[in-house]
């Protein structure tokens, strides 16, 4: 694991399976060596470019958002549910970690050097990419099933546990920027 990833990544000291871990951080390497955009740029773009360009919350704000979310969320329903519906703490962190890794194939920059969406992202979705990159790193289907669930994309398929609670962790840290009533 680089250590530009641990950098960007504190959160996949929470997946105790070493290998899951070690190919999650693949997958974000293999993402940035494949991208335009830097880590330090992560913390800058926003997180989507449905919102409009006055949207300030960056990508990796939101992105550790989710994944905190989840996190917290796999915690209480294993609490208050337990046996009765299992989660796996490391698919479910791993999957959130992942989620988005995608769309760093899906910008390029604009004639004035800001990320905007490239012909690559529209015409493969970054739920298709992450798939993508993540089989590549040996990501455990498990997994990669979330960061292809966790959009719409998502809605024709049967999610597990793990990919509900990503899907919805998601959309929580999306939706009240993109439809809010004020």
């Amino acid at each position: 694991m680089t250590e530009r990833v641990k950098k960007l990544w504190p959160e996949l000291e929470w997946i105790n399976d070493l290998q899951l871990r070690e190919k999650t951080a693949a997958t974000w390497e293999r993402a940035l060596g494949k991208s335009i955009l830097k880590p330090e740029d992560l913390d800058k773009i926003p997180f989507t470019l449905l919102c409009g360009p006055d949207l300030k919350v960056s990508f990796m704000a939101h992105k550790r958002c989710v994944v905190h979310m989840a996190r917290e969320c796999g915690e209480k329903m294993s609490l208050f549910f337990g046996s009765n519906l299992p989660v796996d703490m490391d698919v479910l962190i791993a999957g959130a970690i992942l989620a988005d890794v995608g769309k760093l194939l899906e910008y390029e920059p604009d004639d004035n050097g800001k990320p905007v969406q490239g012909n690559y992202g529209k015409y493969l979705r970054h739920p298709f990419s992450g798939v993508s990159l993540a089989e590549e790193c040996g990501v455990p289907p498990r997994v990669c099933h979330i960061i292809a669930a966790h959009a719409h994309e998502g809605d024709l398929v049967k999610r597990s546990t793990e990919a509900w609670i990503v899907h919805y962790a998601d959309f929580m840290a999306f939706e009240p920027f993109k439809n809010r009533l004020i």
